[in-house]
């Protein structure tokens, strides 16, 4: 008798699934599952594009305050015509057909395609204005605006998607050959940030110093910056804008995203505790710029292994990422390079540091040697790519219209003799236009 009621009940129940799971409500449980999605990547998309602000307050509260506009104009500006560059000849490159495994051969302005793939553009086009932007603070106070300009074009038509369809390519079709190997960079560490770092390098290394920043001797010069509540409001910005930057790599609404989040977060407090630590074993004070910094080297480098590695893995990436902020910049002063914001030893030695992180600390097969070879090899290949496309394209510039402004303009400041406007009014029009009162 119950083996009979037990039949029965199975077979209601089969026929009850079949009613309630029909091809309708399969397919409107489809369409609800893909407007979540949407809603998730669209929002994450929005948290990168506010990154851009992050990015300015920083970039420009670290420069003079003579140089505040222009910092300012090349941040908005970045995310304008990169946007354009990106949607033109980027995202082809980056995410078309590719068979070869170099680079894409379709998408190149796409004007029709499918509402998911709709925002998927619009997040990777949020993700190419913010490794072309990273170059701008390197470069500060004396960069011609139209040869930055110029230079970020290629950053973000060419540098930056050719070397992301080798790592992420293959949304139209085949696979780019870094992911074919196995490489792991979730949601940039490299692609975004350590590309964007070489660039910067390459930058400086084409432009040189400041005047003043360094001796005669070769003696280094602090140059300090004119507001740091701009910089930690900017730190702050850029902090809260990773949770989508990492987050939203996801591509869809999943629960995996809260561990994401958690390993984000987690990095940045170890970054800057990191940092701390370091520079009170070495008695020195502990510095705003280098906490902040300090904290954006965790975030770049919890960027390739946030969905593959446990927190307390991602606490000591964080961590070392904060020594590699304070040892950074110390090394490429010693080389008289001159960044204006660090951003060549936060993006891109943090950025290397974390792609191989990725690979050392991944959940479940840790420090697995071909892991760790592969990682480096795509390590080695943006640098060789980033670094040698960008010092050619800086070079050809600085050849044919010019790359440096005179020495004149760059004691004056930027802000005036590119824009023709001044940041702060009130305080700098004597400085600007009285020659006896230029000064630094």
């Amino acid at each position: 008798m119950a083996s009979r009621f037990f039949h029965s009940w199975r077979l209601w129940s089969i026929a009850l699934t079949a009613v309630l799971v029909s091809p309708a409500a399969l397919a409107a449980d489809e369409l609800t599952r893909a407007a979540i999605d949407t809603v998730w990547v669209a929002t994450s998309a929005a948290l990168v594009f506010f990154m851009q602000a992050g990015f300015a307050l920083l970039e420009s509260g670290m420069a003079r305050s003579k140089n505040a506009v222009n910092v300012l104009m090349k941040n908005y500006l970045d995310a304008c015509v990169g946007g354009l560059i990106f949607w033109l000849i980027g995202f082809g490159l980056m995410f078309g057909e590719n068979p070869t495994g170099w680079f894409g051969t379709s998408l190149f302005a796409p004007n029709s395609t499918t509402g998911l793939d709709w925002t998927f553009l619009f997040f990777q086009m949020m993700f190419a204005a913010t490794s072309t932007t990273i170059a701008s603070g390197a470069m500060a106070e004396r960069i011609h605006f139209r040869a930055y300009l110029i230079g970020a074009c290629v950053i973000s038509g060419l540098i930056y998607p050719v070397f992301g369809s080798w790592a992420w390519g293959g949304h139209g079709g085949g696979s780019g050959w870094l992911k074919a190997l196995g490489f792991v960079d979730f949601a940039g560490s490299t692609v975004v940030h350590s590309i964007g770092g070489w660039c910067a390098l390459a930058g400086i290394i084409v432009l040189g110093p400041r005047l003043g920043r360094f001796g005669p001797r070769g003696e280094s010069r602090s140059i300090p910056g004119h507001n740091l509540g701009l910089v930690a409001l900017g730190g702050f910005i850029l902090w809260f804008g990773w949770t989508g930057f990492n987050g939203g790599s996801t591509l869809a609404a999943e629960v995996a995203i809260g561990k994401i989040l958690v390993n984000t977060h987690l990095a940045a407090c170890a970054g800057a505790v990191g940092a701390a630590l370091f520079g009170t074993a070495l008695n020195r004070p502990i510095l705003l710029t280098a906490t902040v910094n300090a904290s954006i080297g965790g975030l770049v480098a919890i960027t390739a292994g946030c969905a593959s590695m446990d927190p307390s893995y991602a606490i000591l990436t964080g961590l070392f990422a904060g020594v590699i902020t304070i040892i950074g910049p110390s090394l490429l002063a010693k080389m008289r390079l001159d960044d204006v914001v660090d951003a060549v030893s936060v993006h891109g030695f943090c950025g290397v540091w974390g792609t191989l992180a990725a690979g050392l600390f991944y959940s479940g097969d840790l420090f697995n040697p071909r892991r760790i070879a592969i990682q480096a090899l795509g390590v080695l290949a943006a640098f060789v790519w980033a670094l040698g496309t960008a010092w050619l394209t800086y070079v050809l510039v600085a050849r044919t219209i010019g790359i440096r402004s005179t020495t004149l303009h760059e004691q004056r400041g930027l802000d005036f003799t590119e824009h023709a406007e001044i940041g702060y009014p009130e305080f700098q029009h004597m400085q600007t236009f009285n020659p006896d009162g230029l000064h630094r």
